[in-house]
């Protein structure tokens, strides 16, 4: 969450007068219960999202959150620790604290015990009552390990059954990895099954709530000038990539069980590829779009297991400089083994096999301690069919170039030749830029902020579908039964030192201006 999004108390409970493309006003109140509530996501993500879309006046002072761990503490405690974690960042408003502090409440429970459920569920009938409440949103901010024994004891505490009226909802939340391959996937999805039906939830991926993503399909379906020159005919290939110049930090544990492409391309990265690639959908509705997104999924040409090396890059983060900083290897981290083979970069080069796509190259690409840090997609254009230039120029006509800036700039780029000024025939690149929040003066939600709105009001269109979740997990687990078990695995992992853009190997699959 970046300073923009810092507001003044005097607009406490005034958004959403006379902006059309918001929810057209406050919530109903819901009581939303974090399970993992002394955590570290609780902490940095979902409090402060909440108190910025109380701030906003989005969420009523109403609604009651309720957090749930196996710490010891009061209401008091949770609420002071909450306020700590808030202080010092743009998310903290103290005069607007107290507020929002009353609208916190804690218990204390065991992950795998259903006497604690059964007392929670006596403790949020009392605050449900008072409140005026009756949805319940349920935030599970644990490992995914956990999911499954949570939702089980959920279910047998009839925590999440719903009841007749449509206001009785009840919804869970999960976060990623959903599963570790296929098999796992598909063994989680069957657990949540027994006590919750679809529409009860959300697998949540933060890439899609964030504003650039959304506007992909704004960009594609709303302008007539694009659609007909995104296809095969006129697109050379596209480039999506996802840079981080931060390190494993504190996730050692579990970034060593699941590396790059667990944690990164099983979701985000298929996410962007599915939002560049996918048909638009007859109607802006959340299963329209997840239909279409789907059959992206159903076209990946199968992965050339016996030709690997030719379409797959992996690597691992050696010392170097990051910034002013110096920073160790992945291998001396803390928690890390000094040994591993856990792949932090990984360049992949995919084909879609339709009408649309056939023959163009997708190159995904994300890492971690890389030079900057970029979200980007670069569409390149194929150059022109007969260049009448070519007499009259020393230079080749570069190729038209769309840049899709997911971050830290959220913008569109378009590249185009233009004559340089004087009397020599000469071209030139320049830029047309647009930048999302030139001339917007509201607020601006962030990600943890439009995807917890999105799970309030019910909306699906942000959050995985299983049938998308098991064909991503189909795609990439042979490619990670390869990678894991090779002879070769450790020549196939090449370093690159922090602070650098990848393994040079990956060098003409990243997208860079």
């Amino acid at each position: 969450m970046n300073e923009s999004l810092v507001v003044p108390a005097k607009v406490i409970r005034s958004y959403g007068e006379g902006d059309t493309c918001f929810v057209g006003g406050t919530l109903a109140p819901c009581t939303i219960i974090i399970i993992g509530a002394s955590g570290d996501l609780t902490r940095r993500k979902i409090i402060p999202a909440l108190f910025c879309l109380y701030l906003y006046g989005i969420l009523p002072s109403s609604c009651r959150i309720v957090g749930c761990a196996r710490t010891q503490m009061d209401d008091e405690q949770f609420r002071d620790n909450m306020q700590r974690a808030l202080k010092g960042t743009p998310h903290y408003h103290r005069e607007n604290w107290p507020s929002f502090a009353r609208m916190l409440h804690y218990h204390q429970i065991n992950y795998s015990d259903k006497t604690t459920f059964l007392s929670l569920g006596r403790r949020l009938r009392e605050i449900q009552e008072e409140s005026g409440s009756a949805g319940k949103l349920f935030y599970l901010a644990i490992p995914p390990s956990l999911y499954e024994t949570v939702v089980t004891v959920l279910g047998r505490a009839d925590l999440i059954e719903e009841g007749p009226s449509p206001s009785q909802w009840s919804r869970v939340v999960v976060e990623k990895p959903f599963g570790r391959d296929l098999r796992s996937a598909m063994a989680l999805d069957k657990a949540l099954h027994r006590y919750l039906a679809e529409h009860q939830i959300y697998r949540i991926d933060h890439y899609l709530a964030k504003e650039t993503v959304q506007n992909i399909l704004m960009f594609r379906f709303a302008n007539a000038i694009f659609e007909p020159i995104w296809n095969r005919r006129y697109i050379e290939s596209v480039k999506i990539a996802a840079f981080e110049t931060l390190g494993v930090e504190h996730r050692a544990g579990y970034y060593e069980q699941a590396g790059v492409l667990r944690d990164m391309f099983q979701n985000h990265m298929m996410q962007l590829l599915a939002l560049t690639a996918m048909e638009p959908p007859a109607q802006f509705e959340a299963d329209r779009v997840r239909d279409e997104k789907v059959k992206v999924y159903r076209a990946l040409r199968p992965f050339p297991i016996d030709r690997l090396n030719s379409y797959l890059v992996l690597g691992q983060y050696d010392r170097g400089t990051v910034g002013p900083q110096q920073v160790v290897a992945y291998r001396e981290e803390p928690g890390v083994s000094p040994n591993s083979l856990t792949p932090t970069f990984a360049a992949m080069k995919v084909f879609v096999d339709n009408w649309r796509w056939q023959g163009v190259p997708f190159y995904i690409a994300s890492g971690k301690r890389l030079a900057e840090k970029i979200t980007r997609i670069e569409i390149l254009f194929k150059h022109v069919p007969h260049s009448m230039f070519r007499n009259v120029l020393d230079t080749n006509i570069e190729a038209n170039k769309l840049i899709l800036g997911i971050y830290p700039d959220e913008e569109i780029t378009l590249t185009f030749q233009t004559k340089t000024p004087g009397a020599r025939v000469c071209l030139r690149s320049v830029k047309m830029d647009f930048h999302y929040h030139e001339g917007y003066q509201g607020p601006k939600l962030e990600a943890y902020e439009k995807v917890l709105l999105d799970c309030i009001m019910g909306d699906h269109m942000l959050f995985w579908r299983q049938d998308g979740v098991e064909l991503c997990w189909a795609f990439l687990t042979p490619i990670l039964e390869e990678c894991e078990s090779c002879k070769d695995r450790p020549r196939r992992l090449h370093p690159y030192p922090a602070g650098s853009w990848g393994p040079e190997q990956a060098r003409a699959w990243i997208p860079l201006q």
